[in-house]
């Protein structure tokens, strides 16, 4: 696959760490206006850095666009006469919707919209996947782009904005329960360091048990607990505190907030 990675930053090189590390690109450019600081990724061997975004499009099948909102309409305004029935655009950038690049390049190029989020650094990324009709036609090499960082779903555009708020900002809120458990082991007398390790390591675990089995939640529960036994009482003073209940508020708070930041 020749692809390119137009707007090499944080998120941008993330993407080309995963696609690189598993062989997935016979060749790669990556740009940003100042190449000085990707200039090392060239010791791939495949891999091109610059600063020509056109270049970049012209020599390349998949593109994968990780610039800033603001700059994104300028960039396809820029391009779109170099794009051919070869390319398939994949973008990355948040909020900026199918229609809206359709309206740009057309609706007779393959478009497709992935939000990853920031495990995708280490290849555990949930990324959520939509596409236009002619997009259908390549969102299976997408996701086997992304899943090579973690694991991908695909979705109704419309979905996209809780998408956000479930995968991508949600990120924070599993932080807030890791820092929330290692408080709880320094209460019990593990140091800070222990601590943190403990809840990482139990935490990722846990998702790891149910990703494996499929199971439910309350299923995986009910095999390490036992009637009125000590976890099913500590299970039940955070019910009592409203541990899930705050939970669902925070995630419903988040979307109402960024529901309302787009339409205003």
């Amino acid at each position: 696959m020749k692809i390119a990675i137009i707007g090499a930053g944080n998120l941008g090189l993330a993407i080309a760490k995963g696609i690189l590390h598993t062989n997935g690109a016979t060749t790669m450019y990556l740009t940003k206006r100042n190449t000085k600081s990707i200039k090392d990724w060239e010791k791939y061997g495949n891999v091109t850095v610059t600063s020509d975004n056109l270049e970049a499009i012209k020599n390349s099948d998949i593109l994968i666009f990780a610039v800033q909102p603001g700059h994104f309409t300028t960039l396809l305004e820029q391009s779109k006469d170099l794009l051919t029935e070869k390319h398939v655009i994949i973008s990355t950038i948040t909020g900026y919707s199918i229609p809206k690049i359709e309206s740009i390049i057309g609706e007779d190029k393959f478009i497709i919209r992935s939000m990853p989020n920031t495990a995708i650094s280490v290849g555990k990324s949930m990324t959520c996947i939509c596409s236009n009709e002619l997009g259908k036609k390549r969102i299976d090499l997408a996701k086997a782009i992304f899943n090579r960082m973690g694991h991908t779903m695909e979705i109704p555009e419309d979905q996209m904005q809780a998408a956000t708020v479930i995968c991508a900002s949600g990120i924070a809120f599993w932080m807030r329960l890791i820092r929330a458990t290692t408080q709880g082991a320094i209460q019990l007398g593990f140091d800070a360091k222990e601590a943190q390790e403990l809840a990482m390591h139990t935490c990722n675990g846990a998702a790891s048990l149910l990703i494996e089995s499929g199971s439910h939640p309350e299923e995986e529960i009910d095999r390490v607990t036992t009637p009125k036994g000590c976890t099913i009482e500590g299970l039940n003073e955070m019910e009592h505190q409203g541990l899930s209940s705050s939970l669902i508020k925070g995630i419903v708070s988040s979307y109402e907030k960024i529901s309302h930041i787009k339409k205003g």
